[in-house]
């Protein structure tokens, strides 16, 4: 199992409405990531930044790799008025190099 990070930008004065968004999230999205073998999946707000920075465990496709569903991209347009986006709605989304890993 591989460990995936990468960061994304939240539009300033977003925070709450992201954390909403994110209490609440659909069921069907949260199936999906478990079926590509998306688990573990944590993801951190820089307050001063609006950045945020997402790690995850997956043994198959990232998050990221399932823009080619209609769930995923429905929630990409969603999401897409208070986050940094592509011209497809999906997020910015910058991935991390690992320099440090303890068990």
């Amino acid at each position: 199992m591989q460990r995936f990070a990468f960061k994304m930008k939240l539009k300033p004065g977003c925070a709450a409405e992201y954390q909403k968004r994110h209490d609440e999230i659909w069921p069907e999205v949260s199936q999906l990531l478990k079926e590509a073998g998306v688990s573990d999946y944590s993801i951190f707000l820089d307050e001063e930044t609006h950045t945020l920075f997402a790690v995850q465990k997956q043994q198959g496709a990232s998050s990221q790799d399932l823009g080619t569903t209609e769930i995923v991209q429905r929630w990409w347009a969603y999401m897409a008025g208070i986050m940094e986006t592509n011209p497809d709605n999906s997020p910015v989304s910058v991935p991390l190099k690992e320099v440090f890993f303890m068990e």
